[in-house]
């Protein structure tokens, strides 16, 4: 019998398991192990479900931290053992096969919320020590004669039995007496503590206000003060504390004493400074990441008049590739030789470089003159890359594409800048790669433009901002309207209508075409249908649809088809389909099967920009197609006269061909009566373009039809 996975309480049962005897043996408790995971559970069931939550909040983690402190985990060993813990098992526990890096970037933060957290609750209990110290000593040295005696040895006690560190000094700074504790923190005898004075232990490190504080505070000025300060052991190693300073008066107020309290934040602070930098630094290469960077960004373009700034994003071409033939391992440390070499270009004060994911890294400088100094680092990440990568044996040669923003500091903020760069590095990747391009403001605002495009793209369709114009196709020889090609527009509520040449790509890109293409089908069958039934005694108006070649490789495309003719009503043979030549160069019989089918049903198939691609000709023969749609670049020479001679014969082989072969000739961009008589010469069969008509509503099609019928 197969044993039952795991479900998500045992496993965090497992985890609250693993934290106990993490910790146990650490902490000051009565309690046995198993009663101390019984209250750790609860606290592992709060990390588990920050760590999944939909809405991230790593309070959750200051929390926990706190807990720590009140569960008597109060041994500096204690959290670093938590976080440890924490670490290795939280995500592999109660992840519950989540993004794995998502969770990680959690699982960092809510390490650092326990860890501040703990901080935090460790310092007001130890304030809530202070303050009985304090009162005890105050206590003591006020006490009435006869009780003088039980109050000292009151105040022996907590002086001698407390877990922080205490001094007592005179006024001149000179060192009275020190504590078990002070002398364990600071690692020294108390004849070498009480040979010094208080104001001898300066540090680097002090805040500008500690000193004056002191000052004040023997002045009587001052009854306490706190801060964060370091001092050196004797060893010359650094000690961090919180300190906390009180003013002792004598029975008539008089200043008298300086009390100080000391608690060990040395472990804290460097635990607290390994999150920082794991939380600012990239795993996988060492370089700033993306937290980090932002933040050298913003207080570069915060800097004052006179300073600028200069941005390369660089990413690298064709890594994708070696990611999917040589595993991602040799990735990773392809990854990691590119920012070796990205480090050692950006040395000079004012550069930095990082790692933002993936294969993009950015390069920083600042500074007065940094339009040439961006160039000069540009050229040095691409000189770089030029030497071979040897991974297992392999040389990979490395190439990247750079974009370059530069300019003033305090006009832009850093996502603008950001995405400027971004935008750049892009357009240096569509140039071929392997090259750096400048940032342009107007190359910037259509690529927006273009983004915003295809965000809004769904919503469109859902609202019904397209609509449909058609443009008459023409019998060249009596002259009538035979049908209309569909063409899609877009009512943009910012943009007005754009063409086709705007947004087919984009929804190409991200997939719409294939509904959009089908909403296109229906409404231009429909339309079709409504024109016969409107001209049932001029003949049959055909209409003709755009396919892309997304929608050529839909399963879906030939059942579309059939159920929109069958619910409209429309016959097979009213329908025809353009295909763009370059979209059937070299296609297999796979691609061609469902244009065979749609064939074998009765709709034409038009090959359409005839004469753009490179096909060869033979091939028409394979094409399920019944049309030739002849790219207006041969007839843009007819406009004239006399007719360029060239064009002539090139346009009279193409229909001698394509007649030979049982297909008609349609030509698209007549503009001029001339071209439409010369075309009708050479016999072509059918003709569009603003000789006969603009694309225009479906209304117009039916007028020039009438027009037709009565002539």
């Amino acid at each position: 019998m197969t044993a039952e996975p795991d479900g998500p309480e045992d496993r965090l049962r497992r985890f609250a398991t693993i934290w106990s005897r993490a910790v146990f043996p650490v902490t000051s408790t009565s309690l046995t192990r198993p009663e101390f995971e019984e209250q750790l559970l609860p606290l592992a069931r709060r990390l588990s479900e920050a760590l999944r939550a939909r809405n991230f909040e790593a309070a959750a983690g200051r929390t926990v931290g706190a807990e720590l402190v009140a569960a008597h985990c109060t041994d500096p060993e204690a959290l670093s053992r938590a976080l440890d813990c924490v670490d290795a098992y939280l995500v592999l526990y109660c992840g519950e096969d989540g993004p794995g890096e998502a969770l990680r970037t959690r699982s960092a933060r809510l390490q650092h919320a326990m860890a501040a957290g703990y901080a935090e609750a460790l310092r007001e209990r130890t304030l809530a020590e202070q303050q009985a110290i304090s009162q005890a000593a105050l206590t003591a040295r006020s006490a009435v004669a006869e009780a003088l005696h039980d109050s000292e040895a009151r105040f022996r006690a907590v002086f001698e039995g407390a877990a922080i560190g205490i001094g007592i000094a005179d006024l001149d700074g000179n060192i009275l007496q020190v504590n078990g504790a002070l002398l364990r923190m600071f690692g020294g005898s108390e004849q070498s503590m009480r040979g010094r004075k208080v104001p001898e232990w300066t540090h680097p490190e002090d805040a500008p206000q500690v000193w004056r504080l002191y000052e004040e505070l023997v002045r009587g000025k001052r009854e306490h003060y706190h801060v964060e300060k370091a001092f050196y052991r004797p060893d010359g190693t650094a000690l961090w504390t919180n300190l906390t300073v009180s003013l002792l008066r004598d029975a008539d107020g008089e200043p008298q004493y300086q009390l100080a309290l000391m608690e060990d934040t040395t472990e804290r602070r460097l635990l607290n400074l390994r999150l920082r930098y794991e939380a600012t630094h990239d795993a996988l290469t060492g370089l700033p990441n993306r937290t980090l960077f932002f933040e050298r960004l913003e207080k570069a373009l915060a800097a004052g008049e006179g300073q600028r700034f200069g941005l390369c994003y660089l990413d690298l071409d064709g890594f994708k590739t070696i990611n999917d033939s040589l595993g991602h391992a040799a990735g990773d440390r392809l990854l990691v030789e590119v920012a070796d070499r990205l480090q050692s270009c950006a040395t000079a004060p004012g550069e930095m470089v990082a790692r933002l994911g993936g294969d993009e890294f950015v390069a920083l400088t600042t500074g007065p003159n940094t339009e040439r100094e961006v160039d000069e680092l540009a050229g040095r990440i691409m000189n770089a890359l030029v030497t071979p990568i040897s991974i297992d044996g392999r040389d990979l040669t490395v190439r990247g594409s750079v974009g370059i923003v530069e300019g003033p500091a305090g006009e832009r903020g850093a996502a603008e800048v950001l995405r400027s760069a971004d935008i750049t590095m892009y357009r240096a990747k569509a140039a071929g790669g392997n090259r750096f391009e400048l940032a342009d403001p107007e190359a910037d605002a259509r690529a927006i433009t273009r983004n915003g495009l295809t965000t809004a793209l769904p919503a469109a369709l859902d609202r019904g901002e397209f609509f449909i114009e058609y443009q008459p196709l023409v019998n060249l020889g009596d002259g009538s309207v035979r049908g209309a090609e569909a063409l899609v527009r877009w009512l943009h509520p910012q943009h007005g209508v754009l063409g086709p040449d705007r947004f087919i790509p984009l929804a190409e890109h991200t997939g719409l075409i294939v509904p959009l293409g089908r909403w296109v089908l229906e409404q231009s069958v429909r339309q079709a249908r409504t024109w016969q039934e409107r001209h049932s005694g001029t003949g049959p108006l055909r209409v003709n649809v755009n396919l892309s070649p997304c929608q050529l490789t839909h399963p879906g495309l030939v059942q579309d088809t059939v159920d929109i003719l069958e619910r409209e009503g429309l016959d097979a043979q009213a329908l025809c389909l353009e295909v763009t030549e370059s979209a059937l160069i070299g296609a297999d019989d796979d691609l061609l099967k469902p244009l065979r089918r749609l064939a074998e049903m009765g709709v034409d198939i038009a090959l359409d920009d005839f004469g753009t691609g490179y096909s060869n000709l033979a091939n028409l023969r394979r094409l399920p197609v019944s049309i030739l749609k002849l790219d207006r670049s041969f007839t843009r020479g007819m406009q004239q006269f006399p007719a360029d001679p060239v064009d002539l014969k090139i346009v009279e082989g193409i229909v001698s061909l394509a007649h030979s072969l049982g297909l008609a000739v349609t030509v698209e961009g007549v503009e001029t009566g001339a071209q439409a008589e010369q075309l009708r010469i050479l016999g072509c069969d059918t003709a569009q373009g603003w000789y006969y008509a603009r694309p225009g509503p479906p209304e117009r099609l039916h007028e020039l039809a009438l027009v037709d019928a009565v002539g």
